[in-house]
């Protein structure tokens, strides 16, 4: 449709977590209901070469496309707004950055020069962003970190760079600030959003649509009052009011003006967009009149962005179920120290996520324990799904000792081991068994009641693996494999014949789970939950028996 793509540069000011992954993720919604073809791309300023190694209480969930590069979460939100194919070239580090950029240095490939942030760095970050728009007619670009923040400085500069290299028609600066309200004087300050509009300004960029986000809705008057004195005009200051869910998002800024703002600036033509389908989502959304509880037992409890994807996983699972869908989290550390002390008591459902390492381990394996034993459903996911395996060992198969060789290498029963091309790896960064592989699903098994076709592809991260020399054992007390990899070797998928619904894979299916098209795995997982629930509740009403009606039962 166009000759050129045009680059929509999106910043953030005032502090950080402010929403601007959710921001493009919302832009690229209401340019693709618009007819438009998008790629997302979100640079981050830390000198880490990705997010795979850091800790979760720092950087929260660790996303992974299909390719296998471990990204940022923001690209989760990408993918579960839009259609957007999403690879290792959509999100880039400084360190990433810094290591092209001295790996062609040792190679000569700068014939000699001093090599510097400008130009050699700031044109190593242009050719990616160059990159991504190969194909599409809008990509949207989320620089990482706050306006002001030293660590991102090359990314402005090189997208400062880019409106003289591309031309003005084929640029977009949107810059997102807080508008934050004063509780004792009842007043919306704009003084921080000036700001930060300032210090944009300093490094010689100036904000074509400013994105401010509120808590309260905000006047017209205050809206020309920003446009006065961040050079902006009144209809391109665009308010983002807390909402209740964040798929609402796209159609507020919709009802706001916003694409049509973005297409007028980019002088775009497009067809009217398309929301229908987003507002009947919307609509289910908020008429939803049931509910059930989630206990998910992990040990990053206490930032629930560790675990993004499966949230937003669940929660589409439970809008499929027509059910709304509450989380309560819970440590498996406080399990180990003070025992389960009725902390299962008002959940419908068990789940145990992934996660590295052997701290709360003990106090995962009894969660699993209690979720067998009283036919609560559950669901593990990667370390969970060992983790069951590990409790199922030692409880059922009698196998003392039971164990991952991640957290006793020389337990006497290594259920759970390194795949033999892992054991010599050194290096902890990208290493793992990353990203999209085939399952094979097992004929008539509950794992195909859940899938209903023979082979499935679903993304991975991780090391360890079920070990198969145990297999048949395990089997033989109805554990079994609910899917392998094609050559039969690994398993993916466990599930339990004695129980309601006790699964456990090896992949992580919240990765490819959308609003709309929730993974099946979570789909039936909270249609058992559901069912259990109910069950729960007709015990409960039902009234007890008097001894004479006990004496014919």
């Amino acid at each position: 449709m166009y000759k050129s793509t045009k680059f929509i540069f999106i910043t953030g000011g005032v502090l950080s977590s402010l929403g601007k992954g959710l921001t493009a993720a919302s832009i690229g919604t209401l340019m693709e209901c618009r007819g438009l073809t998008v790629s997302l791309l979100k640079m981050d300023p830390y000198i880490n070469v990705d997010p795979g190694t850091m800790n979760p209480f720092q950087h929260g969930e660790v996303f992974v496309t299909d390719d296998g590069a471990e990204t940022d979460l923001d690209l989760g939100h990408y993918e579960r707004f839009t259609h957007a194919k999403l690879r290792q070239s959509n999100n880039f580090t400084t360190g990433q950055i810094y290591d092209a950029v001295i790996q062609k240095e040792r190679r000569g490939e700068y014939l000699g020069q001093t090599v510097q942030v400008i130009p050699h760095v700031t044109d190593e970050i242009k050719d990616k962003i160059r990159d991504l728009g190969n194909g599409v007619d809008v990509a949207i670009v989320e620089v990482g970190g706050t306006v002001g923040d030293i660590e991102s400085l090359p990314f402005l500069e090189a997208i400062r760079q880019l409106r003289a290299d591309l031309g003005p028609q084929n640029v977009l600066y949107i810059h997102l600030t807080l508008l934050p309200y004063m509780k004792a004087s009842g007043e919306v300050k704009t003084k921080p959003t000036q700001h930060s509009v300032k210090a944009l300004r300093e490094v010689g960029i100036q904000a074509d649509i400013l994105i401010c986000r509120t808590e309260k809705r905000i006047s017209r008057d205050v809206k020309e009052k920003i446009a006065l004195f961040c050079n902006v005009r009144p209809e391109e200051v665009i308010a983002a009011e807390d909402v209740e869910c964040i798929y609402e998002l796209p159609l507020k800024f919709h009802e706001e003006g916003l694409d049509q703002k973005i297409v007028e600036l980019l002088n775009i033509w497009t067809r009217a967009p398309i929301l229908d389908e987003w507002k009947a989502f919307i609509n289910k959304v908020k008429a939803l009149d049931q509910e059930i509880t989630i206990g998910i037992v992990g040990k990053y409890v206490d930032l629930h962005e560790s675990y993004k994807s499966l949230n937003e996983a669940l929660f589409a699972g439970g809008v499929a179920n027509d059910t709304k869908v509450n989380l309560k989290f819970i440590d498996s550390e406080q399990i180990e120290k003070q025992g389960l002390e009725g902390r299962f008591d008002d959940v419908d459902g068990i789940l145990v996520p992934g996660g590295f390492g052997s701290r709360g381990i003990e106090g995962k394996i009894v969660a699993v324990r209690f979720a067998r034993e009283n036919s609560i459903p559950y669901f593990g996911i990667c370390l969970g799904m060992q983790i069951a395996v590990v409790e199922f060992a030692r409880n059922v198969c009698g196998m003392a000792g039971a164990n991952s060789t991640e957290f006793n290498p020389d337990t006497p029963y290594p259920v759970i081991d390194l795949m033999v091309e892992q054991r010599t790896i050194k290096e902890k960064g990208g290493t793992m068994r990353l990203g999209m592989y085939e399952c094979i699903i097992t004929p008539n098994s509950r794992c195909s009641e859940i899938y209903g076709e023979p082979m499935i592809r679903e993304r991975h991260r991780h090391r360890y693996e079920f070990n198969s020399a145990y297999k048949e054992e395990l089997e033989a007390k109805n554990l079994k494999a609910g899917g392998t990899s094609p050559d039969g070797k690994l398993v993916e998928l466990v599930e339990y014949g004695d129980h309601p619904w006790f699964v456990g894979c090896q992949f992580h299916p919240e990765f490819t789970s959308r609003p709309m098209e929730p993974n099946p795995i979570f789909a039936a997982y909270l249609k058992a939950c559901l069912e259990y629930s109910r069950r729960k509740r007709v015990q409960v009403s039902e009234p007890a028996m008097t001894e004479g009606e006990a004496l014919y039962a």
